[in-house]
Protein backbone atom coordinates (compact mmCIF):
# COMPACT_ATOMS: atom_id res chain seq x y z
CA UNK A 1 0.00 0.00 0.00
CA UNK A 2 2.49 2.46 1.09
CA UNK A 3 4.61 1.88 -2.57
CA UNK A 4 1.20 2.65 -4.03
CA UNK A 5 0.93 5.96 -2.30
CA UNK A 6 4.29 6.69 -2.68
CA UNK A 7 4.22 5.88 -6.68
CA UNK A 8 0.85 7.98 -6.69
CA UNK A 9 2.64 11.01 -4.90
CA UNK A 10 5.54 10.35 -7.43
CA UNK A 11 3.27 10.94 -10.61
CA UNK A 12 0.97 13.47 -9.01
CA UNK A 13 4.41 15.71 -8.71
CA UNK A 14 5.80 14.77 -12.18
CA UNK A 15 2.63 15.67 -13.89
CA UNK A 16 2.08 19.12 -11.83
CA UNK A 17 5.73 19.93 -12.17
CA UNK A 18 5.35 19.67 -15.98
CA UNK A 19 2.09 21.77 -16.30
CA UNK A 20 3.98 24.41 -14.35
CA UNK A 21 6.77 23.98 -16.97
CA UNK A 22 4.54 24.15 -20.12
CA UNK A 23 2.82 27.18 -18.39
CA UNK A 24 5.84 28.90 -17.34
CA UNK A 25 7.14 28.56 -20.94
CA UNK A 26 3.67 29.35 -22.61
CA UNK A 27 4.00 32.76 -20.37
CA UNK A 28 5.46 36.40 -22.07
CA UNK A 29 7.17 38.81 -20.80
CA UNK A 30 7.81 42.31 -22.34
CA UNK A 31 10.48 44.99 -21.21
CA UNK A 32 11.36 47.21 -23.68
CA UNK A 33 11.09 51.33 -23.99
CA UNK A 34 10.96 53.86 -26.57
CA UNK A 35 13.15 57.26 -26.90
CA UNK A 36 11.12 59.62 -29.08
CA UNK A 37 11.87 63.02 -30.79
CA UNK A 38 8.14 64.12 -29.60
CA UNK A 39 5.53 62.49 -28.35
CA UNK A 40 2.42 62.62 -31.03
CA UNK A 41 -0.69 59.75 -29.90
CA UNK A 42 -3.66 60.18 -32.31
CA UNK A 43 -2.59 62.76 -34.18
CA UNK A 44 -2.46 64.94 -30.80
CA UNK A 45 0.53 67.00 -29.69
CA UNK A 46 1.26 65.36 -26.31
CA UNK A 47 5.10 66.35 -25.27
CA UNK A 48 8.74 67.42 -26.44
CA UNK A 49 11.39 64.57 -26.62
CA UNK A 50 10.52 61.56 -24.48
CA UNK A 51 11.24 58.32 -22.78
CA UNK A 52 8.25 55.73 -22.61
CA UNK A 53 8.71 52.43 -21.44
CA UNK A 54 6.84 49.43 -21.41
CA UNK A 55 6.59 46.74 -19.08
CA UNK A 56 3.94 43.66 -19.82
CA UNK A 57 2.67 40.25 -19.03
CA UNK A 58 0.88 37.89 -21.47
CA UNK A 59 -0.94 34.03 -20.74
CA UNK A 60 -2.88 32.56 -24.33
CA UNK A 61 -4.36 35.88 -25.23
CA UNK A 62 -4.82 37.54 -22.13
CA UNK A 63 -2.19 40.68 -21.29
CA UNK A 64 -1.68 43.18 -18.96
CA UNK A 65 0.88 46.31 -19.21
CA UNK A 66 2.06 49.32 -18.00
CA UNK A 67 3.15 51.72 -20.29
CA UNK A 68 4.34 55.43 -19.07
CA UNK A 69 5.97 58.62 -20.25
CA UNK A 70 8.13 61.27 -19.42
CA UNK A 71 9.45 64.19 -20.68
CA UNK A 72 13.29 64.35 -21.22
CA UNK A 73 14.01 68.32 -22.23
CA UNK A 74 11.01 69.85 -21.32
CA UNK A 75 10.05 69.37 -17.24
CA UNK A 76 6.13 71.62 -18.33
CA UNK A 77 5.60 67.87 -20.19
CA UNK A 78 2.87 65.69 -19.00
CA UNK A 79 3.95 62.67 -16.99
CA UNK A 80 1.43 59.76 -18.23
CA UNK A 81 0.99 56.25 -16.90
CA UNK A 82 -1.36 53.90 -18.40
CA UNK A 83 -2.21 50.12 -17.66
CA UNK A 84 -4.20 47.97 -19.92
CA UNK A 85 -5.91 44.76 -19.77
CA UNK A 86 -6.70 43.01 -22.72
CA UNK A 87 -7.61 39.60 -24.43
CA UNK A 88 -6.82 38.45 -27.92
CA UNK A 89 -8.39 35.15 -29.86
CA UNK A 90 -7.51 35.40 -33.42
CA UNK A 91 -7.54 38.11 -35.12
CA UNK A 92 -10.65 39.42 -32.29
CA UNK A 93 -9.22 41.58 -29.50
CA UNK A 94 -11.03 43.72 -26.54
CA UNK A 95 -9.12 45.60 -23.69
CA UNK A 96 -9.58 48.36 -21.18
CA UNK A 97 -6.81 51.12 -20.34
CA UNK A 98 -6.47 53.14 -17.65
CA UNK A 99 -4.76 56.55 -18.43
CA UNK A 100 -3.62 58.56 -15.65
CA UNK A 101 -1.93 61.93 -16.48
CA UNK A 102 -0.07 64.40 -13.94
CA UNK A 103 -2.19 67.20 -15.03
CA UNK A 104 -5.87 67.07 -14.98
CA UNK A 105 -8.87 67.66 -12.42
CA UNK A 106 -6.75 66.99 -9.74
CA UNK A 107 -4.74 69.88 -8.47
CA UNK A 108 -2.25 67.78 -6.23
CA UNK A 109 -2.19 65.10 -9.24
CA UNK A 110 -2.83 62.23 -6.83
CA UNK A 111 -2.88 58.91 -8.66
CA UNK A 112 -5.29 57.10 -6.39
CA UNK A 113 -7.71 59.79 -6.64
CA UNK A 114 -10.71 58.21 -8.62
CA UNK A 115 -13.22 61.05 -7.73
CA UNK A 116 -15.48 60.92 -11.43
CA UNK A 117 -15.59 64.91 -10.74
CA UNK A 118 -11.70 65.12 -9.52
CA UNK A 119 -9.89 62.49 -10.86
CA UNK A 120 -6.82 62.76 -13.82
CA UNK A 121 -7.56 59.01 -14.73
CA UNK A 122 -9.28 58.52 -18.22
CA UNK A 123 -10.93 54.87 -18.85
CA UNK A 124 -10.81 53.63 -21.92
CA UNK A 125 -12.98 50.81 -23.63
CA UNK A 126 -11.94 49.81 -27.13
CA UNK A 127 -12.47 46.55 -29.55
CA UNK A 128 -10.92 45.16 -32.30
CA UNK A 129 -10.47 43.12 -35.03
CA UNK A 130 -7.20 42.03 -37.33
CA UNK A 131 -7.65 40.82 -40.98
CA UNK A 132 -4.20 40.19 -41.71
CA UNK A 133 -3.61 42.82 -44.59
CA UNK A 134 -5.36 45.60 -42.36
CA UNK A 135 -6.94 46.12 -38.47
CA UNK A 136 -9.80 48.31 -37.66
CA UNK A 137 -10.03 49.55 -33.74
CA UNK A 138 -12.69 51.21 -32.16
CA UNK A 139 -12.27 53.29 -28.37
CA UNK A 140 -14.44 54.49 -26.60
CA UNK A 141 -14.39 56.50 -22.94
CA UNK A 142 -16.35 55.42 -20.40
CA UNK A 143 -15.19 57.09 -17.26
CA UNK A 144 -13.00 59.54 -15.70
CA UNK A 145 -12.09 63.00 -16.91
CA UNK A 146 -13.63 62.51 -20.28
CA UNK A 147 -14.02 65.43 -22.67
CA UNK A 148 -17.54 67.75 -23.22
CA UNK A 149 -19.68 68.01 -25.99
CA UNK A 150 -20.73 70.97 -27.55
CA UNK A 151 -23.77 70.71 -24.99
CA UNK A 152 -21.35 70.45 -21.99
CA UNK A 153 -22.45 67.32 -21.11
CA UNK A 154 -19.79 63.96 -21.32
CA UNK A 155 -18.40 63.02 -24.84
CA UNK A 156 -17.74 59.57 -24.51
CA UNK A 157 -15.18 60.53 -26.50
CA UNK A 158 -14.67 57.82 -29.24
CA UNK A 159 -11.78 57.37 -31.93
CA UNK A 160 -11.41 54.30 -34.43
CA UNK A 161 -8.30 53.83 -36.67
CA UNK A 162 -8.02 51.82 -39.75
CA UNK A 163 -4.34 50.44 -40.18
CA UNK A 164 -2.48 48.71 -42.75
CA UNK A 165 0.93 47.28 -42.61
CA UNK A 166 3.12 46.19 -45.64
CA UNK A 167 7.03 45.66 -46.25
CA UNK A 168 8.88 48.19 -48.28
CA UNK A 169 12.64 48.19 -49.18
CA UNK A 170 13.76 45.76 -46.24
CA UNK A 171 11.68 47.87 -43.77
CA UNK A 172 8.49 47.27 -41.81
CA UNK A 173 5.74 50.07 -42.93
CA UNK A 174 2.01 50.72 -41.52
CA UNK A 175 0.06 53.04 -42.99
CA UNK A 176 -2.85 54.84 -40.29
CA UNK A 177 -6.15 56.42 -40.52
CA UNK A 178 -7.83 57.73 -37.80
CA UNK A 179 -10.88 59.71 -37.26
CA UNK A 180 -13.23 60.84 -34.42
CA UNK A 181 -16.80 60.60 -34.85
CA UNK A 182 -18.56 62.94 -32.68
CA UNK A 183 -18.09 66.50 -30.71
CA UNK A 184 -15.63 66.31 -27.71
CA UNK A 185 -12.95 68.61 -26.09
CA UNK A 186 -11.15 65.93 -25.66
CA UNK A 187 -9.60 65.86 -29.54
CA UNK A 188 -10.69 69.46 -30.15
CA UNK A 189 -13.70 68.52 -32.40
CA UNK A 190 -16.92 69.55 -33.49
CA UNK A 191 -18.31 66.41 -34.91
CA UNK A 192 -16.72 63.44 -37.17
CA UNK A 193 -13.29 64.30 -37.71
CA UNK A 194 -10.14 62.67 -39.22
CA UNK A 195 -7.06 63.37 -36.99
CA UNK A 196 -4.89 60.72 -37.71
CA UNK A 197 -2.95 60.00 -41.18
CA UNK A 198 0.15 58.26 -40.35
CA UNK A 199 2.78 56.45 -42.32
CA UNK A 200 5.55 54.48 -40.16
CA UNK A 201 8.61 52.73 -41.15
CA UNK A 202 10.26 50.46 -38.87
CA UNK A 203 14.28 49.35 -39.28
CA UNK A 204 16.36 47.03 -36.94
CA UNK A 205 19.89 48.33 -37.27
CA UNK A 206 22.41 45.55 -36.59
CA UNK A 207 24.76 46.91 -34.11
CA UNK A 208 26.68 43.59 -32.78
CA UNK A 209 26.15 39.93 -33.98
CA UNK A 210 23.80 39.94 -30.76
CA UNK A 211 22.26 43.16 -30.54
CA UNK A 212 20.09 45.27 -32.99
CA UNK A 213 18.52 48.43 -32.39
CA UNK A 214 15.09 48.78 -33.87
CA UNK A 215 14.35 52.88 -35.03
CA UNK A 216 11.67 54.02 -36.26
CA UNK A 217 10.30 57.26 -38.41
CA UNK A 218 6.90 58.51 -39.55
CA UNK A 219 5.24 61.37 -40.62
CA UNK A 220 1.40 62.36 -39.37
CA UNK A 221 -0.76 64.49 -40.05
CA UNK A 222 -3.77 66.07 -38.21
CA UNK A 223 -6.29 67.96 -40.43
CA UNK A 224 -8.68 68.68 -38.12
CA UNK A 225 -6.12 71.05 -36.77
CA UNK A 226 -4.33 71.35 -39.71
CA UNK A 227 -0.98 70.07 -38.12
CA UNK A 228 1.57 67.52 -38.96
CA UNK A 229 4.75 65.99 -37.27
CA UNK A 230 7.74 64.22 -38.25
CA UNK A 231 8.68 61.31 -35.92
CA UNK A 232 11.79 59.71 -35.15
CA UNK A 233 12.68 56.82 -32.46
CA UNK A 234 14.26 54.20 -31.30
CA UNK A 235 13.26 51.21 -29.15
CA UNK A 236 15.55 49.62 -26.36
CA UNK A 237 15.38 45.98 -25.92
CA UNK A 238 17.39 43.18 -23.26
Amino acid sequence: MKKIIRLFSLTATLLFGAVAAEAQEQVETTVEADVVNQYIWRGQELGNVAFQPTLGIGYKGLSLSAWGSVGLTDPADTKEFDLTLGYTTGGFHVGITDYWFSTGLDPQNRYFKYDAHGTNHVFEANVGYDFGVASIQWYTNFSGNDGVNKDGDRAYSSYFEVAAPFKLAACDWTATAGAVPCATSSYGTNGFAIVNLSLRATKAIKVTDSFSLPIFGAVTANPCSQKAYLIFGFTLQP
